[in-house]
């Protein structure tokens, strides 16, 4: 497993797939549809399917081995 990834938002919260592609870990909105309904995505360690889900800072994000925590920017 990888040492988690702090991704820094600037509200208080952000749909998941737009934190995927964030974090750089798809290329486009497409690719983060596809996995996430593909039940590729945990989020708090429970299986996320709605691309519109709302992600917070606190929250853990994992995909295909990488987790990504949740910070406010600042």
């Amino acid at each position: 497993m990888s040492t988690p990834l702090e991704v820094a938002i600037r509200d208080q919260s952000i749909r998941l797939g737009q934190l995927l592609k964030l974090a750089g870990l798809v290329d486009d909105g497409g690719a983060a549809r596809e996995v996430i309904e593909r039940g590729l995505v945990t989020v708090n360690g429970e299986v996320e399917t709605r691309r519109g889900a709302q992600v917070r800072p606190g929250d853990r994000v994992m995909f295909e081995g990488q987790t990504l925590d949740v910070v406010t920017r600042g």
